[in-house]
């Protein structure tokens, strides 16, 4: 290590690049300090990194860390060993032209003092003195370029592990807190979406549904938000939104985008169908688990986070009583509205009062359990399907629906309806005779979403209108959420 500067200076020409470039007679004449000088630079080059750079016989030694510094001693990160970089490129920040090696924004990341505890040339330990970079940690030689940082020092105390899984907090459906009680509660929009827990590491996002599936891959045009947070450690609680010509929340337009595994596909799509994620809670920041604050405090740390965009934003809680709120919903053709209790805590996998869920539109999480040939124009295909959902006693029989689709959503039913099908009816009790005559039973696994009037006093939808596939759902997640 610490071979020169000829490699540094063949990458670069300095009559296009900021970045120092010093002339080749300087070689000899190289500073001598005290190898004591750090820098950790951030890099949005065509991936996100950060550059790790240690003060060695004139010239900085570099590292490239896909993933920035480890906090965690269990968590190795890699690292790339690169070329020597001269001594004042500890001072460079700016933007390297388009075209040049490592093209993209440069920024001090840190900087400051280490000292050496070993220095080999397949194994480099310090302990780093900087603003924001303490402690000891060690480099090790793994195969040719590629090395591990690990950090040798236990977390900071009060630190903790940044999950690698949770379950959203679920809200019930109830009506509107008291009008006295109004001070004690924060009201959202409800936005007809898509929940999604996103996992922000080393710049790096991992989207994750309500049914614990990595849906990162479907939503390309989000995977920019992990950048824009750098190294800070986030997991973020928010909705996959759609939005029509006239600003709405469009769950139909959302439904072109959540069926799609397909990285090429997503990336055709995230310009006709562009998905806004609509975050509106904060769970763990920078080693800390924020599950225990109250909503007010982890809605202020969510503020303070800035994360506003063309693909994401952090929109306010509404002002205004719980009736006023709502009738602004309904007014503007939204699904409803949220009221959560300013002082709850966010309990991961729980349905509680401390958030209650208000529609304008009566929606019902339902599971497919049989279909019927339809006739007229959509004969050969889907006409209606046999819903149900999951009692007591086994699955319940709630009723038919036949409307609300468009013809790609029925030849997809009947693709998935090919592998699923089955002999018997998957009901616990037998289905009236004139909704049972023709059907074709299936394995009860697919979960969609109708919209309705009301319940019938013996327990079926009236006036059921079809409105999607939920694939976030997990079957043994849907109950009815109101009946009266």
């Amino acid at each position: 290590m610490a071979a020169g500067l000829g490699e540094y200076r063949r990458k670069r020409d300095a009559s296009v690049t900021p970045e120092p470039v010093p002339a080749e007679d300087a070689e000899a004449a190289r500073p001598s300090g005290n190898d004591d000088t750090f820098v950790i630079q951030e890099h949005h080059a065509r991936a996100l990194h950060w550059d790790f750079r240690l003060e060695r016989n004139g010239v900085l030694v570099s590292w490239a860390l896909p993933k920035g510094l480890p906090t965690d001693p269990k968590r190795n990160h890699l690292a790339v060993h690169t070329e020597d970089h001269p001594m004042d490129y500890a001072a460079f920040a700016g933007e390297i032209p388009a075209r040049q090696y490592g093209a993209g924004a440069v920024s001090i990341w840190d900087r400051g003092r280490y000292a050496t505890e070993k220095w080999t040339d397949d194994e480099v330990k310090v302990v780093l003195d900087g603003g924001r970079a303490q402690g000891r940690y060690v480099l090790i030689h793994t195969d040719g370029k590629n090395w591990l940082i690990h950090r040798m020092d236990p977390m900071q105390t009060g630190s903790t592990t940044m999950p690698t899984k949770l379950s959203p907090m679920l809200a019930i459906p109830a009506p509107l807190p008291e009008p006295g009680e109004d001070a004690a509660w924060a009201y959202e929009t409800k936005w007809d979406g898509a929940r999604a827990l996103a996992f922000v590491d080393g710049g790096r996002l991992r989207l994750v549904s309500r049914n614990d599936l990595d849906v990162s891959v479907s939503y390309p045009e989000l995977q920019h938000l992990g950048a824009a947070l750098g190294s800070t450690q986030v997991v973020l609680d928010g909705e996959l939104v759609c939005f029509d010509s006239n600003g709405r929340p469009s769950f139909a337009r959302l439904q072109r985008r959540m069926h799609v595994t397909s990285r090429r596909e997503a990336q055709q799509l995230s310009a006709s169908y562009p998905v806004v994620y609509v975050i509106f809670d904060l769970l763990y920041l920078d080693g800390a688990d924020l599950t225990g604050l109250s909503y007010t405090d982890r809605r202020q740390r969510l503020r303070d986070l800035g994360l506003n965009a063309d693909s994401w934003l952090t929109p306010p809680a509404v002002e205004g009583t719980g009736a006023q709120v709502l009738q602004a919903s309904k007014e503007q053709g939204l699904e409803g509205i949220v009221a959560k209790r300013r002082s709850s805590r966010y309990l991961p996998g729980k349905r509680t009062a401390d958030w209650r869920k208000i529609k304008n539109v009566k929606a019902q999480e339902v599971l497919i359990a049989g279909w019927k040939p339809g006739s007229g124009r959509r004969a050969g295909m889907v006409g209606s399907l046999l819903l149900g959902i999951p009692g007591e006693d086994g699955l319940r029989y709630v009723g038919k629906v036949g409307t609300g689709f468009t013809e790609a959503m029925l030849l997809d039913l009947g693709r998935q309806f090919e592998r699923l099908s089955r002999k018997t009816s998957p009901f616990a009790v037998d289905v009236p005779r004139a909704d049972s005559r023709d059907a074709h039973w299936v394995r009860p696994s697919l979960v969609g979403e109708v919209a309705f009037s009301e319940w019938t006093p013996d327990g079926r939808l009236r006036h059921p209108s079809w409105r999607g596939l939920r694939p976030d759902k997990s079957p043994a997640a849907v109950v009815v959420e109101q009946q009266s």
